[in-house]
């Protein structure tokens, strides 16, 4: 039902218009259902209105006590919900079953003008006590909802849009309702997208907060989506039986309720064991690994964890940690090796190569010394695995790591993160206000990601902490010593970004006390020791190469490094289906390149240069190899290229590796028609890495931008 904004004299006139006149029982619109409701069934008047109850301050206390997990799994989402919609007319709420708001987020001055409509903590916004309302219609109709000015039942809320969506807890039940209520009335349907994202964060929180003692399982049938918003999450007991699910699981499941679910089996689910998908979980340092629908086909990609609470849980306890024997090489203790459980999803660290295990020793030794260090090196090429390996063998590893990447957070957002914010610095703030990243490293190690990328006003404010170790939140004029070990990281030359003036030169020196060069992985002597333990992450323990395949998979020059080497095993797993990866079971465009060149990057192969061999690798698959272009295809083609440019010819400082990589990307772009995008698919790279690949090779090629 469309309801235009009329003057509110006449808002009771239209009420009953509609709920006496057009409104039809077949009528489905939420507004008219419960206008009809606060008419027939609470014999309520639209001008007629009657303070909203409010809690006296005993019971507000004592049902915040007994909603205290909600609340505080809430409060944080609640106040980055806030931040993205940067409007000071606007209040993000929380309430119970019940309509009363436990929880509010608002400018102090957006707080002052409401509070005298009820819109504050302990007031009740149920429709028996507010009328149709953003909060107390969501309640009734249990879904989401948007009430726009006047399509509230009451003519003293129409000068506000509500726009609310229901939370539910680890049983599927619901739980509170988050509302956003504000003078604007644009792009409501965005708003409802956005609360509910919110919502499911939160109820993610409420399953971990509630089931620590419990094996969390994430999974998704696209791997890219675990460990986020889409993935489907359970919460597992010691003996393998589930007991919650979040809204996710339950729809790629195709289930209908928790209760569908509960004390049901991993078995029953998926075609594993728990301590199967626990030890394959810990082989891939906890990157998802491929497992079935029980009796069925449909595959995912799942995590197990040990539980949150289980003492000395050994997070990452399979992570391939081998060291270089030998003299003068040193050997990580026990000790480092179990540090190196707490290494995040998605990460397989091996240290068999001597450059980067020389590496990781003087990183060590220098940070144990409360000297920065820098690390440089290609995009994929395992800056943050690094990383935590420095933090492990360090003086502070039994402090917290702390990883910022400065690329992905919005510049609105990343003051608040790194610095914090005191409390008090809006309506509904946490009580303590907000730590920033940098306190929350304090005793520990930051590491600052793509600090290339950092906004130029803020390069000013973390030099000023960086040198006088201090912090000072957003809001406060109270400083706070803190204490930390110092790594950052960026894909980019920093030397070039302050020739530029785009980089602060100061700050660059203070980063770079030593700075480290990761190799790529063609450059490094481990790539058999790191290719295995990505195939047992992605297959499992019975997952192998023929020798065909593996010798295929050495000489390709892998720009996109270990991310890329990641997804080409994963696919090959999937084609294989427990069968040895064969060449046919590898990407085409893979076999192409390799096929196009006489050496790959090991070396010469002779083992597969016969026209045989050779006639196998470009033949296509018998399974579609995922995002390969199709070879007549030349949509965007080659503006980006000058055909009438011949490229250069290698420099005489470029390195035998080097040179065999440039010739095999030309002979790629020559089969692509010298389309960027489509090389870049082919090597599962993005453009932007594929061009400072180029560039870096000394290939001319002019950028679209």
């Amino acid at each position: 039902m469309a309801v235009s904004l009329l003057g509110t004299g006449r808002h009771a006139e239209r009420v009953f218009d509609v709920v006496r006149g057009s409104f039809g029982e077949e009528s489905n619109d939420v507004v008219a259902r419960s206008w009809r409701r606060c008419m027939d069934e609470y014999l309520l008047h639209p001008d007629r209105p009657r303070d909203l109850r409010a809690l006296d301050p005993a019971a507000i206390e004592a049902r915040l006590d007994r909603m205290s997990t909600l609340v505080d799994c809430a409060r944080h989402e609640m106040a980055t919900l806030y931040q993205q919609l940067a409007d000071d007319e606007s209040a993000v709420v929380l309430t119970d079953t019940d309509g009363v708001i436990l929880h509010m987020v608002a400018s102090p001055d957006f707080a002052r003008e409401v509070a005298p409509l009820g819109l504050r903590t302990g007031v009740v916004w149920s429709e028996t006590e507010a009328g149709t309302n953003g909060m107390g219609t969501c309640l009734a109709a249990a879904c989401p909802v948007s009430v726009q000015r006047d399509e509230h039942f009451y003519t003293q809320f129409t000068g506000l849009t509500c726009s609310a969506v229901p939370v539910y807890n680890p049983s599927g039940e619901m739980a509170a309702v988050l509302d956003v209520s504000s003078r604007s009335t644009l792009m409501q349907q965005h708003l409802l997208v956005l609360l509910g994202m919110t919502a499911r964060m939160i109820e993610n929180r409420l399953i971990d907060q509630c089931f620590r003692h419990a094996h969390p399982l994430h999974f998704h049938s696209r791997p890219e989506f675990v460990y986020t918003l889409h993935e489907g999450r359970l919460a597992v007991s010691d003996d393998g039986r589930i007991l919650a699910a979040n809204r996710s699981a339950l729809f790629q499941l195709g289930l209908q309720s928790v209760n569908d679910i509960r004390s049901r089996r991993i078995e029953d689910i998926f075609q594993t064991s728990q301590e199967d998908l626990l030890q394959r979980s810990s082989l891939s340092s906890f990157h998802p690994v491929v497992t079935y629908r029980a009796n069925a086909a449909n595959r995912f990609f799942a995590v197990m964890r040990r539980p949150a609470l289980e003492a000395g849980a050994l997070q990452g306890q399979g992570a391939v940690l081998i060291h270089p024997a030998g003299p003068g090489r040193s050997v990580a203790t026990r000790a480092a090796a179990q540090a190196a459980a707490a290494r995040p999803p998605g990460t397989v660290a091996t240290l068999a190569d001597p450059q980067l295990a020389r590496h990781l020793d003087v990183a060590r030794r220098v940070i144990a010394r409360q000297t920065p260090v820098l690390l440089c090196g290609e995009t994929g090429s395992g800056k943050e695995v690094f990383a935590r390996l420095v933090h492990e063998g360090s003086p502070n590893a039994n402090g917290a790591f702390v990883a910022v990447n400065c690329a992905s957070l919005p510049e609105s957002l990343i003051e608040a993160e790194l610095f914090g914010y005191r409390a008090g610095a809006f309506t509904g703030a946490q009580r303590s206000g907000r730590r920033g990243k940098i306190l929350q490293a304090d005793g520990g190690t930051l590491f600052l990601d793509e600090i290339g990328d950092m906004p130029p006003e803020l390069q000013a404010r973390l030099l000023r902490v960086l040198e006088e170790r201090q912090v000072t939140p957003l809001g406060s004029e109270e400083t706070i010593s803190v204490q930390f070990q110092l790594l950052s990281a960026s894909h980019r030359n920093l030397l070039d970004l302050v020739e530029k003036g785009a980089f602060r030169e100061d700050l660059y020196y203070r980063l770079a006390g030593v700075e480290v060069n990761l190799p790529a992985l063609r450059e490094r002597s481990d790539r058999h020791e790191l290719m295995r333990s990505l195939l047992v992450a992605e297959g499992g323990t019975d997952a192998r190469l023929s020798p065909a395949a593996e010798d295929l998979l050495m000489a390709y020059p892998w720009p996109g490094n270990v991310r890329q080497l990641r997804h080409v095993l994963r696919s090959a797993c999937a084609l294989a289906d427990g069968e040895p990866i064969e060449v046919e079971h590898l990407p085409l465009a893979l076999r192409k390149t390799v096929a196009a060149g006489e050496y790959g990057v090991s070396g010469a192969l002779p083992s597969i240069a016969s026209p045989a061999v050779v006639a196998r690798l470009v033949a296509p698959p018998h399974d579609a190899a995922p995002n390969l272009p199709a070879e007549g295809d030349s949509a965007g083609l080659a503006a980006d290229h000058r055909a009438d440019e011949p490229a250069e010819e290698p420099p005489l400082k470029l390195n035998p590796i080097l040179a065999n990589e440039r010739q095999v990307l030309l002979k790629m772009l020559e089969q692509h028609r010298w389309n960027v995008s489509n090389v870049a698919k082919a090597f599962d790279v993005s453009r932007n890495t594929l061009y400072r690949r180029l560039h870096k090779l000394h290939i001319r090629i002019s950028h679209p931008d």
